[in-house]
This record gives structure tokens, sequence and C-alpha cells, in this order.
């Protein structure tokens, strides 16, 4: 298994990880498969989308906030449960194929780590996937 961390820097932040997770994929030593991502916080995520026009994440990061936001009268003590509701939206993992070494990615598609309570130092793992179905590291 492989780990790394990234800072974001707002409150709401899509960070790029395509390169990290090809970082991570050669380290791994992996040609052809599956990995998971997975972040292990409560107020992040991971998603594929597009990556061509930075519109899309800002586009997101709005809707987000129109359907979860943060004044909506929440019982949560710590006042980010917008953030929870949103890390549960779009989910803790991501599986992505691999072929000759690479994600198998759409022309204009992005792995993106969704913070929505930062900014913070976060981290993320990248695991082979065993032709069980689990997770195994190296």
């Amino acid at each position: 298994m492989i780990e790394f961390e990234i800072s974001t820097t707002g409150r709401t932040d899509f960070v790029d990880l395509n390169a990290r997770v090809q970082a991570a994929i050669a380290e791994l030593g992996l040609s052809d498969g599956t990995i998971m991502l997975w972040v292990p916080h409560t107020t992040a995520a991971v998603t594929v989308n597009e990556g061509a026009d930075p519109d899309v994440v800002r586009d997101m990061a709005d809707a987000l906030d129109r359907l979860v936001p943060w004044d909506g009268g929440w019982r949560h003590a710590e006042g980010n449960t917008a953030a929870h509701v949103k890390s549960s939206l779009f989910g803790c993992d991501q599986l992505v194929a691999v072929v000759g070494g690479r994600p198998v990615l759409g022309t204009w598609q992005t792995i993106w780590f969704c913070e929505f309570d930062g900014p913070r130092r976060r981290r993320v793992l990248v695991s082979e996937v065993g032709a069980t179905g689990g997770p195994t590291s190296r």
C-alpha cells in the first residue's frame, strides 16, 4: 500500500491527484489490474470527473454549497456537518483500472481529492486490488 499526503488550501478544495496516483502505481510495480484509492477522513472524499475545464470543479463546489449549506441548522457541535454530508455524498473510495502501468481514464477525466473542511493536511492511500477482490499491501 502506498500512502501520500496532500495539503489543501481552502474550506472547499479540489486537488488533482493524477500525477500522485501515477507515481503510486509505478511504486507498486503494477502493470495491469485495479487500484483502490482510499481517503481516511470523514470530511473529505475522492471522485473522478472532468479536469480540463477548472469551472467544472468550481460548479461542483457551488452546487454542493446550495444542496448542503454550511448554515443548515445542523446539530453536530463541531459546526462542520456540511462537510460530513458532502463527504458521504461523494464517498471515500474509488476503484481505478490500470493498463500498461497507467490509470485508465477518459480524455477529460481527473482523479480529484475533495476537501470539504479545510485547509488541512490529508492522507490518500493507494492499494492494488488482488484477484480475490480485496486490497493487498506491498
